[in-house]
């Protein structure tokens, strides 16, 4: 989760109130203090909670959990004479642009780090990286509307931000460091992204870059906000978050007509939720004008719409709201959680350690007195990780992930040692030796089952230490085995074998193939074994 800043000073002033205050009651709506420093509070929120990633959305919450304003914020936005086009040709590579002016805004330093500082947030959580989401916020007196987005060749050229001199699209991709962390979102593309304003001045590259012509300073009294990405819902939750954040600190907001659409709509989403629902569920008993107050106090819209049932107006910031649950979930916030009754359950049972998880911890003893350390890769992972580095055919029972948000998770682990290798890459300007393990779930043919990896690099790793760490630990897990030549293409043909048990090949140890070392880009020589757990 993000961790967001919330300097003292901006933070006072718009509540309204001291920083003590804040911070006793700032856990309370639902986040994790990570540090007191003199001049801010670093706190992390739920990612669900978007709109508290700025220190304006924090203070617009708190003015209304400790009772210093009531209700819903209310957004009056006017029509600009501004206009955007979208040109065809980027239908298929980032198709949606949401914007919005802002004037009359105040920046002095802490409210540009709390501008940057949600950009960044929202660029993580909303935008996965950019690939979805991506913002830019300009300097309006700088340029000239309309505004066009529009699918541009590689060759055009403008001066970056944070660089004096022009360079061609291609050029920042290579070596602009914003350029080198995003590249991979759209090269490969026919046209480039790009939007100019009328006297051909580029505003921004996205999802990579803004220009250096519109960077906002204290001194910037109007903004435009520009919003693209692949994901239509995404972009308007990131511009409604950035607008209705600006505006609460004291700013202006201005349609901007997107296509022939007035752009952005801040008018709030009504809904009519049942208040026995919400008592059975959290456990209190309101009545429905008493549940309207403390909605208001969240700072929803809301009014007894009759003997069991209350009308809400939700902000239009709120993207988490997706069902009537999410409200009463604020229900139980607003009203105060160490208000709440606690009781114990009036069922109770006598649990005990499933025998997976009790062979799992032996395994661990096991493990870290063999001189391995323990880590937690990922369960998700992907092909070329998987397989292909690996040298091994894709396995045909692998379960794949039907909306995978990346392309490094796309399907679920059917081994260990190849992220453990992942691992080691990731690691491989530490100090040697490394000797890493992990014991855990794999997914194959549909099926739950457990395996045991153990990696070991250094210049001396070779097959013969893989073979006395497999009997080590084969001896301390009660396993008579033997010792065939084996055929995995992940380690070097004569310093590679199986683990057979009754007959079965259960694992594989050996030296890892340098081909395979070559794809993980490691140095080193590796000592490896894998064995399944469920025979």
């Amino acid at each position: 989760m993000p961790v967001v800043s919330l300097p003292y000073k901006y933070l006072e002033r718009l509540t309204g109130t001291d920083r003590k205050t804040i911070i006793d009651r700032l856990p309370m709506i639902g986040c994790d203090i990570e540090r007191i420093l003199d001049e801010q509070v670093d706190v992390e929120f739920f990612p669900d909670r978007v709109d508290l990633y700025s220190t304006e959305g924090v203070a617009r919450a708190m003015k209304g959990f400790l009772g210093l304003v009531s209700g819903e914020e209310e957004y009056d936005t006017r029509q600009s004479d501004i206009t955007f086009t979208i040109d065809e040709n980027l239908r298929d590579i980032r198709p949606y642009l949401g914007s919005a002016v802002i004037r009359n805004v105040n920046l002095d330093n802490e409210a540009i780090i709390s501008l940057m500082g949600v950009q960044e947030a929202l660029h993580w959580v909303v935008g996965r990286g950019r690939s979805k989401v991506a913002i830019g916020v300009h300097d309006l007196d700088s340029i000239t509307p309309p505004f066009r987005y529009f699918g541009s060749p590689p060759s055009r050229s403008f001066v970056p931000l944070d660089f004096t001199e022009e360079m061609t699209l291609t050029e920042i991709m290579e070596k602009h460091p914003k350029g080198r962390d995003y590249a991979h979102i759209v090269e490969g593309k026919s046209v480039m992204p790009l939007i100019e304003d009328a006297d051909g001045n580029v505003l921004s590259f996205p999802p990579i870059i803004n220009g250096e012509l519109t960077r906002v300073t204290e001194n910037t009294k109007n903004i435009l906000l520009d919003v693209t990405g692949t994901d239509e819902r995404a972009v308007m939750t990131a511009v409604k978050v950035i607008t209705t954040g600006l505006i609460s600190a004291g700013a202006i907001c201005e349609q901007v007509m997107v296509n022939g659409k007035p752009c952005p709509d801040l008018s709030p989403t009504i809904r009519e939720v049942s208040v026995s629902a919400c008592n059975a569920l959290i456990g209190c008993q309101v009545s429905p004008d008493e549940m309207a107050e403390i909605l208001k106090k969240m700072r929803y819209g809301a009014e007894s719409a009759g003997p069991d049932t209350v009308r809400v107006r939700v902000p239009c910031y709120r993207a988490d709201i997706m069902h009537d649950w999410d409200i009463f979930e604020d229900v139980a916030i607003g009203y105060g959680f160490d208000n709440l009754n606690f009781a114990l359950p009036p069922t109770s049972t006598l649990g005990c350690e499933h025998p997976v998880m009790t062979r799992s911890g032996q395994i661990r003893v096991i493990c870290c007195g063999l001189g391995f350390q323990e880590v937690m890769p990922f369960t998700l992972s992907n092909d070329a990780t998987m397989y292909t580095r690996m040298q091994r055919p894709s396995n045909p029972g692998v379960l794949r992930v039907l909306h995978p948000i990346s392309e490094e998770q796309t399907l679920l682990r059917t081994d260990i040692l190849p992220l453990l290798l992942d691992l080691l890459r990731i690691n491989k300007r530490r100090e040697l030796p490394q000797r890493i393990y992990h014991v855990g779930d794999v997914v194959c043919d549909m099926k739950t089952g457990q395996k045991v990896a153990l990696a070991s690099t250094h210049p001396g790793a070779d097959f013969s230490e893989a073979y006395a760490v497999t009997d080590a630990l084969c001896r301390e897990m009660d396993l008579l085995y033997e010792v065939r030549e084996s055929s995995d293409p992940a380690f070097i043909e004569g310093r590679r074998a199986d683990i057979v048990v009754d007959g079965r090949v259960i694992g594989v140890f050996g030296e890892v193939h340098p081909e395979v070392l070559t794809a993980f880009d490691i140095d080193q020589p590796v000592a490896a074994i894998e064995i399944t757990l469920n025979r």
